[in-house]
């Protein structure tokens, strides 16, 4: 399995931008399309923003246009540029390969990592 450490999520204002990290330490990773997830208190955890290997991207409506995924293979690296962020966007984060539960999910990543906080308040 591929552990996976999530970071540079923080506290920041409205309308602020973050950078989100994923370090994936072992090579395997850049074979799998990868994505994004937030967890937000009381709720159901949801997938953001998904980039395949070669690097195509999809966003969930509550994001588009205002997140950006990008991917490092080289060194196995994972990254979500938020800018523009709302209250609403505030949750744990959480990067993982995608989609999740499937055979090859359970196979290759098969868990969670501790995820990354970003609170956007005033």
């Amino acid at each position: 399995q591929v552990p996976l450490v999530e970071s540079g999520g923080g506290l920041v204002q409205p309308g602020g931008s973050l950078r989100l990290s994923c370090a994936a330490n072992r090579a395997i990773f850049r074979d799998y399309a990868m994505a994004w997830y937030r967890q937000a208190p009381g709720k159901e955890r949801e997938m953001v923003a998904s980039i395949t290997s070669g690097g195509t991207t999809d966003y969930s409506d509550a994001v588009k246009g205002r997140f950006t995924a990008s991917r490092d293979n080289a060194k196995n690296m994972l990254y979500l540029q938020m800018n523009s962020l709302k209250p609403e966007d505030t949750a744990v984060y959480y990067c993982n390969g995608y989609p999740i539960n499937s055979p090859t999910w359970f196979a290759v990543f098969g868990s969670w990592g501790q995820g990354t906080q970003v609170t956007v308040s005033s």
